[in-house]
């Protein structure tokens, strides 16, 4: 038989397999069960993050409630002061769910007990050993990477270092990406599930040329050449919305670093050139990720590969690049040389950028700890 409501309370800073388990443990036994998501303001994720992301995780199971709650609380397990305190937030948080209460309180920690005493409910311990489920929050943030496998989707997304290689045309940001996805690959454990974004605006262009000349040929009119293409602004909005949403897929979906061909930033620089000015539009979907790899035009030949039409102007593209991504603070590294050099030095400012880590904030933690 089942118990009529199960609490869930964490800070799931970041949420992992230990809570995921536990969530999964209430659900079997509880008829329903929330869980209350509890965040301190100095904190280096956002509670509404965490909120979403177990949301998602949940999301097929429509006995499990997440709630959020702001708790600036010291933290005194041996002070019933505090332990009011505490119990206030929780107590609100539930009263935006239901007015049922509580009747056993899953946890893997040693203060459930109380929390179910105080709050008339079975205390249910769940793998306090970390036994089937080896992770706790403090070995997520010291080191994510590491502990990869024990992170859902959405988490492995906001941790996935987003790397772009962008450049001119025909300067070899496809092969540059492509050859670091391997080699990260190569790496094994988390790495081995590196992935790569395609540049979306290229299908685009495709798709738009291929388009166009059906449509003249239908007319009766001759087929245009590449750079006779109109271009609307509306459609590098599109692009950028588009290269937005495959990247946090991949990110998602793949290992700590996150290769792409391109960003909805270089799709303004992009916009510049096609359409003479920026767009406010499109800007508002750049985002600013941790490194920026710039494929030099010096020293790469130029090759037609039947849609490209920027061969006299890549040493402009290659220098409004540098002036947008130094006015605009990204953390860029120029690449050069053969493709074999650029792929060491791109590979060279990932793992320094690897080694920097994460930094999140600390927690609050017990007075006596």
């Amino acid at each position: 038989m089942k118990t009529a409501h199960g609490l869930v309370i964490g800070k799931f800073y970041p949420p992992h397999a230990g809570h995921h388990l536990l969530i999964r443990t209430a659900a079997s036994a509880s008829d329903r069960v929330t869980v209350v998501v509890c965040a301190s303001d100095h904190e280096s994720i956002l509670l509404g993050d965490r909120v979403r992301w177990l949301r998602e995780v949940q999301a097929l199971d429509s006995s499990v409630t997440i709630r959020g709650a702001v708790d600036n609380h010291p933290i005194d397990y041996a002070d019933p002061a505090v332990w009011d305190l505490h119990m206030a937030v929780f107590l609100a948080a539930l009263q935006t769910v239901t007015d049922t209460p509580v009747t056993a309180v899953f946890t893997s920690e040693p203060y459930g007990s109380e929390l179910a005493r105080r709050l008339g409910a079975i205390s249910v311990s769940v793998d306090p050993g970390r036994i089937l489920a080896p992770a706790s929050g403090s070995e997520v943030r010291v080191d994510p990477v590491i502990m990869w496998k024990q992170l859902a989707e959405p988490v492995r997304g906001w941790f996935a270092r987003r790397v772009v290689v962008i450049g001119a045309e025909s300067t070899g940001t496809t092969t540059v990406s492509l050859a670091l996805v391997d080699a990260l690959r190569a790496r094994g454990g988390s790495h081995g599930l590196t992935r790569w974004v395609l540049e979306y605006g290229r299908e685009f262009t495709i798709d738009k040329f291929a388009a166009t000349r059906a449509l003249a040929t239908i007319n009766g009119g001759a087929p245009p050449a590449m750079n006779d293409l109109k271009w609307r602004s509306d459609e590098f909005v599109d692009i950028a919305r588009r290269q937005n949403e495959l990247e946090d897929r991949a990110a998602c979906l793949g290992g700590p670093v996150l290769i792409c061909d391109t960003d909805a930033f270089a799709t303004g620089i992009w916009h510049e050139r096609y359409q003479g000015s920026a767009s406010a539009d499109v800007d508002l979907l750049a985002r600013k990720h941790p490194l920026y790899l710039l494929t030099h035009h010096r020293g790469v030949p130029f090759e037609q590969d039947g849609i490209r039409d920027g061969e006299s102007i890549r040493e402009w593209m290659t220098d409004r690049f540098i002036d947008a991504l130094a006015m605009t603070g990204r953390r860029t590294v120029v690449l050069s040389g053969t493709i074999d050099q650029r792929v060491a030095q791109g590979l060279a400012a990932i793992d320094e950028l690897l080694a920097q880590g994460f930094h999140l904030a600390d927690p609050l933690v017990p007075a006596d700890s």
